[in-house]
Order: structure tokens, then sequence, then C-alpha cells
């Protein structure tokens, strides 16, 4: 590749980092600029893994220090998430995505028009409804072997379930996110990397603009907390939504 694509490419880390931090789907942005650099959908997909667990890295290090890693059962939910994540990366090579294609962004849309309507959503503290133990193991198992299998959407799907089921605001669900998030990555990757599913160049590329974008998106979630991370997570569900709708029915 020419070097102006690896600048390009650094650019897209950037700005799928700052999205990713703040309310997830940077891979709105990280994984075309991949695609479009003509390398193999699976060698994409592996890069993208690779990167975003840097910029995801530093997300969390942000949080972590911002005491908002302290929610009971996390610790659970990320090893549970690791380990689930790997069967899911596995069970790509045996079985169909097509049904998810179909089904996932109607689940967005969902999650989408729950937020829009529900103008509390993650505001304050809410009321728990399930024990962190049980929500760790359910949504670990469940959440962590669909983004090693398919991922469009997990960053969404972890940050409604935790505030709807386990009571969080916005900030606090963003920091469990996080946290879980790079454990269903680096366990992907466990998978991905000895098939050579990776561009390491074009992941090293990426790496940087991903911990600066994230560095930057964590810190505005630590200072502005559900008043700034409530309309970006909900132009990127849409944004998510409508690009896997037009993905699945072209």
């Amino acid at each position: 590749m020419e070097p102006y694509i690896y600048l390009l490419l650094g650019l897209a880390g950037f700005a799928g980092g700052f999205i990713d931090a703040v309310a997830g789907g940077g891979g709105l942005i990280t994984v075309p600029a991949l695609l479009a650099t003509g390398m193999p959908p699976q060698v994409a997909l592996g890069t993208n893994k690779l990167q975003a667990s840097f910029g995801t890295t530093m997300a969390v290090w942000r949080y972590a220090r911002a005491g908002l890693m302290k929610t009971p059962g996390l610790k659970l939910a990320v090893v549970i998430s690791f380990l689930a994540s790997m069967g899911g990366a596995y069970a790509v090579s045996i079985l169909s995505k097509d049904l998810l294609k179909q089904l996932i962004p109607w689940l967005l849309a969902a999650v989408a028009v729950y937020t829009a309507l529900n103008r509390k959503f993650g505001v304050k503290t809410g009321e728990q409804r399930m024990k962190p133990v049980v929500f760790a193991i359910i949504f670990g198992v469940a959440i962590g072997f669909y983004d090693g299998f398919f991922g469009p959407g997990t960053g969404s799907f972890w940050t409604l379930a935790v505030v709807a089921l386990l009571g969080l605001e916005l900030k606090g669900a963003t920091g469990y996110t996080k946290a879980v998030n790079l454990a269903s990555n680096l366990g992907s990757l466990v998978i991905f990397l000895p098939n050579g599913s990776v561009h390491f160049i074009a992941a090293g590329a990426m790496i940087i603009g991903q911990l600066l974008g994230a560095r930057m998106g964590a810190g505005m979630v630590i200072r502005k907390g559900a008043g700034f991370i409530r309309p970006v997570f909900l132009t990127v569900v849409f944004a998510m939504t409508v690009k896997l709708l037009w993905d699945a029915w072209q």
C-alpha cells in the first residue's frame, strides 16, 4: 500500500477510537476504511479487532482511573466475555452469519427507539433488576459469543443491558461496556491471530490514531457524563442500524 493510505488509516483509527470510547460503534468508520484498501474481508476484520483493542485499552485505563470500573460482577463478566468470544470466533468457520445479518439491524433499531423515547435513559442511577453475578454470566456468554462471531452493535447491546438491568447511569455503563468489550476483542484475537487474519502494518498505523482518539473520547465522557454520551450513542446506533440494513438487504 502507498504511504498516504497508512496516514488515512491512522485518521480513521482516531475517529473510530473517539466514537468507540464514547458510545461504541467505531467499527462503522474503521472497517470500511480497511476494506477500502482492498484487503480481504477476514483480514480487515482481524486487523480491526487488533487496532480497536489498543484504543479500548486506553479507554479502559482512563475509566479505571476515574473510578468507573468498580461495578460488582464486572471482573466475572470480563472473564466470561473473553472465553465466550473465543467460542464465537471459532464458530465463524462452521456456522452461517446470514440470519444474524438480517436480524441484528432490527434489534439495534429497537435499542435506538427505546433510548430515544426514554428521555431518562441512563441520566441517573436506576433500579437494579438483576443480580450482578447472574447478569455477568448471562450477558457475558451471550454478547461475548456474539462479538466473537459477528460483532456489530456489541457496545450498544452492553450499554442498554447495563443501564436497564444493573441500573447504572450512562457514564458508569460506558466504563462497564468498554471493559467487557476489550475482553471479547482480545478473546477473538486468540483465534484470529494464528489464522493470519491480521495486517500488522495497517494495524500499527491505526493504533496510533486509536490511542489518541480513545484518550480524547474517554476524557469527554468523564468530564461531561450522560448529557454528552446520550446523543452520540443515539447517532451511532441509528447509523449502524441503517448501514446493517443496507448491507443485509441490498
